[in-house]
């Protein structure tokens, strides 16, 4: 029997996930630029080599958090075990109908 799926395991388009991971990048480099213009600025010793410590990090976490997005997998439970279509009840006979003559015009 062929895997059905829930409408809800359905993936995202890959538009979409490209933006969502470009957009995650972007933002941890924008955090990066800043956390390595107050390394240059601050003069707290221990601050300083903080924000030279995540302006270093940030690049490799940034890439490895926009790469680890977007493969989703089904959560557990979200396909559905047995689908069972069942049809409807069968078509009437014209011929079994009493106020209906069987075959021909009925107009």
């Amino acid at each position: 029997m062929p895997e059905v799926h829930a409408i809800t395991s359905v993936e995202r388009g890959r538009t979409e996930q490209l933006h969502d991971r470009t957009k995650r990048y972007l933002i941890t480099m924008g955090i990066r630029t800043l956390c390595f213009a107050l390394a240059i600025v601050v003069t707290i010793t221990w601050l300083r080599w903080t924000f030279a410590a995540l302006a270093i990090v940030l690049p490799y976490l940034a890439v490895v958090a926009a790469n680890a997005g977007g493969d989703r997998r089904a959560a557990p439970g979200t396909q559905i075990e047995n689908p069972s279509l069942t049809a409807g009840p069968p078509p009437e006979d014209p011929a079994d109908r009493p106020d209906r003559p069987a075959g021909g015009n009925h107009g």
